[in-house]
């Protein structure tokens, strides 16, 4: 995993590839996904993983205080799903976690049918539903998942 700066163009795609899917699978009040432009910003740190030249997946913290992070924009690219991506960004983001001092690690999902791998992959790795915390609210659609560190 390496830190990211965004700028090059096969993470821009699959950013771009996951703002799209993340827009056509959730309703506007209920589509947090950041685009380029907001992960770029100090309080987001963003890494890319790497297979070779090859990209492989990504994702970021938001940091929330100094005792809490939020999981931000994970993705495995579509060449590299159910290969063990998801599970080696997850388990660099709680490490870079905990090395921050983070108590606690959360984050914003999807309850339909397309979040359901991402929810089991939380869920494998010691997360559970919470309520909303930040500026996330109650609905249909969302659900906060949070993990002590």
């Amino acid at each position: 995993m390496l830190e990211d700066d965004l700028t090059g163009p096969k993470i821009c795609d699959l950013l771009r590839l996951h703002l799209t899917e993340m827009h056509r699978w959730s309703p506007p009040e209920s589509c947090h996904v950041m685009p380029v432009e907001r992960l770029r910003q100090s309080d987001v740190t963003f890494w890319s993983a790497w297979n070779g030249d090859s990209l492989a997946g990504c994702g970021a913290i938001k940091e929330i205080d100094a005792q809490h992070g939020e999981i931000k924009s994970m993705r495995a690219h579509p060449d590299y799903r159910g290969k063990g991506v998801g599970k080696a960004i997850l388990l660099h983001l709680l490490d870079q976690a905990k090395q921050r001092g983070y108590t606690r690690i959360s984050l914003e999902t999807g309850r339909p049918e397309p979040f359901i791998p991402a929810r089991r992959l939380y869920e494998n790795h010691g997360f559970a539903e919470c309520p909303p915390f930040g500026d996330y609210v109650f609905d249909d659609f969302s659900m906060c998942m949070t993990k002590e560190l």
